[in-house]
């Protein structure tokens, strides 16, 4: 039972701080209905700008600073959907490779920035616990209180005029051209609040472990689907609360089995293929669910 508690701890707290990417992908793919491979880079963008705010002394900023970065990234990848005529998975190749060569640019050259001596979010909350107590929870309060604070913005922000714009662009973009709504409009602002999201989750996976690297966002689009879809099956309700809830449950349980494969000593090199496995079985699940009465039928069919 003791090592059961900080494996859960652990997983809790890298769930939800990855939770943030997947209500960016919520966003962008299941409101909007655009596929932004730009995730990647994009994450990577946080963590980076994030960082070297950081290491200039302002832990708070880097948050800010951060997530601008996303929106500016989210802006870009619109603009050429929108403006240029690319089409949305192109233009999110596009934009994750020139973010590539920004991101080593934004780290001055380095492929690695160390953050051991920095003074970050996570530094002053677990200065703030230690008076309590309660210091080993340090981690664990950050990312409850972005996650609460991100879902709560999210949930409003989907209601309000722009929001319900944003909604109706991704069901039926040929109504919302007649209803005299820019799909233009709501297609950018939809990117840039999506990736602002995933700039802030790469801004504290940074500062959570100290370090950041060029492949630190490497994989995070595959994992954000991932999540997404085991959400979607565990709750599946039309309601917009427990659709956002769902994500973030997704976020922890995709990394409970992350934390577990780890565990059990599995190379760091077979978690991509831990990830696909996930991403097929949370994609075909349902699926074969619904065929496995067929499947029963044709059996008892052969065994009479």
């Amino acid at each position: 039972m003791s090592t059961l508690i900080p494996l859960f701890q652990t997983a809790l707290e890298l769930g939800l701080i990855s939770s943030l990417t997947v209500l960016a992908l919520f966003l962008s793919y299941s409101m909007l209905n655009v596929c932004d491979l730009s995730t990647d880079g994009c994450f990577t963008l946080g963590a980076c700008v994030g960082a070297v705010v950081a290491l200039s002394g302002h832990p708070f900023l880097s948050i800010f600073a951060a997530m601008a970065a996303g929106v500016v990234s989210g802006f870009i990848t619109a603009f050429l959907q929108t403006k240029m005529g690319v089409d949305s998975l192109l233009a999110g190749i596009i934009m994750n490779t020139a973010l590539y060569s920004i991101n080593i640019a934004i780290m001055g050259s380095s492929s690695l920035l160390n953050m051991n001596k920095t003074e970050t979010v996570f530094t002053k909350m677990q200065l703030f616990l230690g008076g309590m107590g309660a210091s080993e929870f340090y981690k664990l309060v950050i990312a409850l209180i972005a996650v609460f604070a991100v879902a709560a913005f999210l949930y409003l922000f989907l209601k309000t005029r722009i929001g319900l714009a944003i909604r109706a662009t991704g069901n039926n973009p040929e109504m919302v051209k007649s209803s005299s709504i820019n799909p233009v409009m709501t297609t950018i602002v939809g990117l840039c609040v999506a990736n602002a999201f995933t700039g802030l989750s790469g801004c504290l996976l940074a500062q959570s472990q100290k370090s950041v690297n060029i492949d630190i966002g490497s994989g995070m689009v595959t994992i954000a689907l991932a999540s997404l879809l085991i959400g979607s099956t565990f709750i599946r309700s039309k309601r917009m609360g427990f659709r956002i809830m769902g994500t973030v449950l997704g976020a922890f349980i995709f990394r409970l089995v992350y934390t577990i494969a780890l565990r059990f000593n599995m190379p760091a090199y077979m978690l991509k293929l831990v990830s696909s496995v996930i991403v097929i079985l949370a994609i075909s699940g349902p699926y074969l669910k619904s065929r496995f009465p067929e499947y029963y039928r044709r059996l008892e069919k052969k065994n009479a």
